[in-house]
């Protein structure tokens, strides 16, 4: 411990319950949002839905008040947001208290292009035209054409795009300057997926949290045989396409550093991170048949089964049979898939709204008996 440290005796202090977390695409921000649905559960804490049949908060549309369910009558009364949406500050704040606390989480550019691609294969006209990454890479103005920008927006600087700004602005040192200066206004952390267990550690120590509170196992991940191998070039070729992502991401990567050596410090970190593993594993254990995720055509309980998109195979897991009910209870909501929880939660908050169709087998009937 510092000098200074050893002086004031450390006041408990209390967990922060109205928190925004601005979900970016392909950062691990899945597994963030089921452990903010956790929170929110634990502490019985009202989220920021979306409304209708919706799935997101609008998104890609710029976010809006009125996108969240029962905005009118709820006001600003909500604790907890979290679903995708494209962030516009003043709209945000009609919807949080004055006291909230804004995170995000980013990605390094490298790895989060190869991942939009195979995931999004399918969507994104810049991505469907080309054969593969790699080719894609080596001329993206051959495929990436300006007409299709809103349906391309997985297919260059989308973290730039979900922070609410424009991904296909000019890189100009002074507008980054002013866009990365702004992010620090508005959010008070920003954390980084490559770095996903310090990350939870840096968020369990400012939002006041518990470990068990930020405790996960990893959901929305694919199969290793779906990954391609990027060549030199191509990384080289991504920090210049995605410029912007970048240079967002190079800044707030040393931001995230510093603030860890200024408020933990990268000894307790370690001691840390190696406690979160243990419980993770020790959880694993007591949860999980296999012991690990599994691919999707073995998934025994369909109602578990996450999202499936593009040329990738998703992920999810297989419980154990006999858990008693409080374990099951545990267990199941740690490995939900993020549309299954949204509506699971809908459906609790908003009981007398219709249910969200999400198009799952019998979703949630096995949920239902509280």
């Amino acid at each position: 411990k510092s000098h200074e440290e050893l002086l004031i005796p450390s006041m408990p202090c209390r967990a922060k319950t109205n928190v925004m977390f601005l979900k970016t695409h392909k950062t691990a921000s899945s597994t963030v949002l089921n452990i903010m649905f956790r929170f929110a559960e634990r502490y019985n804490l009202t989220v920021a839905l979306p409304a209708g049949q919706l799935v997101h908060l609008g998104y890609p549309k710029t976010f809006l008040a009125h996108f969240v369910e029962e905005f009118q009558a709820i006001g600003q009364n909500y604790n907890i947001m979290c679903n995708h949406l494209r962030f516009n500050p003043s709209e945000v704040q009609k919807v949080m208290a004055a006291n909230t606390f804004y995170f995000s989480i980013l990605r390094n550019p490298i790895l989060l292009l190869e991942s939009s691609y195979v995931y999004y294969k399918d969507n994104v006209p810049a991505f469907r035209i080309s054969k593969d990454v790699n080719e894609y890479l080596a001329s993206p103005m051959k495929y990436y054409h300006p007409a299709d920008y809103k349906e391309n927006i997985y297919a260059r600087n989308i973290m730039w795009f979900d922070f609410g700004y424009n991904n296909n602005a000019e890189d100009n040192t002074k507008y980054i300057q002013a866009v990365l200066k702004e992010i620090e206004q508005n959010f008070h952390l920003i954390l980084i997926a490559d770095y996903f267990d310090e990350s939870m550690i840096l968020l369990k120590h400012t939002l006041c949290w518990d470990l068990d509170d930020v405790i996960y196992f990893k959901l929305n991940s694919r199969s290793q045989d779906t990954v391609q191998t990027l060549t030199p070039e191509s990384k080289e070729r991504i920090k210049a396409w995605c410029s912007l992502d970048w240079k967002l991401y190079l800044h707030f990567n040393q931001s995230f550093w510093r603030r860890i050596e200024e408020t933990i410090g990268l000894k307790e970190l370690e001691k840390e991170v190696n406690h979160l593993q243990m419980r993770q594993k020790e959880l694993m254990e007591t949860c999980l048949l296999d012991q690990k995720a599994v691919g999707k055509d073995h998934i025994k309980n369909k109602a578990l089964l996450p999202f499936q998109s593009g040329a990738t195979n998703i992920l999810g897991y297989n419980l154990k049979q006999d858990l008693d009910n409080r374990t099951l209870r545990t267990c199941q909501k740690m490995v939900m898939p993020e549309l299954q929880y949204t509506s699971y939660l809908y459906t609790v908050q908003h009981p007398h709204k219709k249910r969200k169709q999400l198009g799952l087998p019998l979703l949630w009937t096995s949920f239902q008996e509280k």
